[in-house]
């Protein structure tokens, strides 16, 4: 009986060691291959189909034309596990207001290549590429969640960018994925899941930050936040906020959750910052 109760407890605990040596690479699974989801959308009436050179991969996507003479480029920039079907509406209402709008899907989602989501590391330098391609100014960043992240780190240092609205963005990758980390994951699993993904992607997480990037930000930037966001708290756009050195706005909408800040009478107010921008570069003041 003893024999047998030492090879069940032997037994247990083999297993539990072995699944805390997967945990890691389950973690940093999850942080760099988010789900894949190719649009089922249907193609935007202003638009057609774009392939984009980025930094090391191709990017598909849509390039839309305004429905008269162009004002600016607006590039939308889509969240985590989403893709560029989800820019269909604010395509159709930018470019009947006069601007021409860009939207792909980022590296490792949709139809775009690329084996790992590096939350701006290496999606920075895509959207650089991008911009690249861009003739019509200004140039609008529009971007939620993830999308938002990219559009603060790469406007950084990037010049010929006008402005940005960013929706439900992180302030740096470290803590939100440890916020979101599950319960069972211990500050020691995270951190080692942090390590294997830094390996495997090559990249530097801490490296990952918006909120650094916005110190060297001078443009305007309307951030907007779900007030009862528990995915990403709006204490992570705060911190941006905090840490812009120009003309910046926060919305903070009543009862959105994550995922659900861009809606109703929030889109009034975007439309009204967007032509300011506008007729910043046409001569007025913002």
């Amino acid at each position: 009986m003893r024999r047998t109760s030492f090879v069940i407890g032997a037994v247990l605990i083999g297993g539990m060691l072995a699944a805390g040596a997967c945990l890691p690479a389950i973690g940093a699974g999850a942080l760099l291959h988010p789900s894949r989801h190719v649009t089922t959308a249907a193609r935007p009436s202003p638009c057609e189909d774009a392939s984009f050179s980025a930094a090391g991969v191709t990017l598909k996507g849509w390039r839309c034309h305004a429905s008269a003479q162009a004002r600016g480029t607006i590039v939308y920039l889509h969240g985590i596990a989403d893709n560029r079907g989800s820019a269909a509406g604010s395509i159709q209402r930018y470019t009947s207001r006069g601007f021409d709008v860009i939207a792909y899907d980022s590296r490792a989602h949709g139809e775009s290549e690329g084996a790992a989501c590096t939350y701006g590391f290496f999606e920075k330098q895509d959207l650089h590429r991008v911009v690249d391609t861009i003739a019509t100014r200004p140039i609008i960043l529009m971007g939620t969640s993830l999308g938002a992240a990219v559009a603060l780190q790469e406007a950084a240092d990037d010049p010929r960018i006008a402005a940005i609205v960013a929706a439900e963005t992180f302030s740096d990758l470290r803590t939100v994925a440890s916020e979101r980390a599950p319960g069972f994951f211990t500050r020691g699993t995270i951190e080692r899941s942090f390590t294997r993904a830094e390996k495997e992607a090559d990249f530097d997480v801490d490296e990952v930050s918006p909120e650094k990037a916005a110190s060297r930000i001078t443009i305007p930037v309307l951030l907007i936040h779900g007030a009862e966001d528990v995915e990403t708290p709006p204490a992570h756009s705060e911190r941006v906020r905090r840490a812009l050195k120009g003309p910046a706005e926060l919305i903070l909408v009543p009862g959105a959750g994550h995922n659900h800040s861009l809606s109703g009478d929030v889109w009034t107010r975007i439309d009204a910052w967007i032509e300011r921008v506008a007729d910043r570069f046409s001569g007025s003041r913002f």
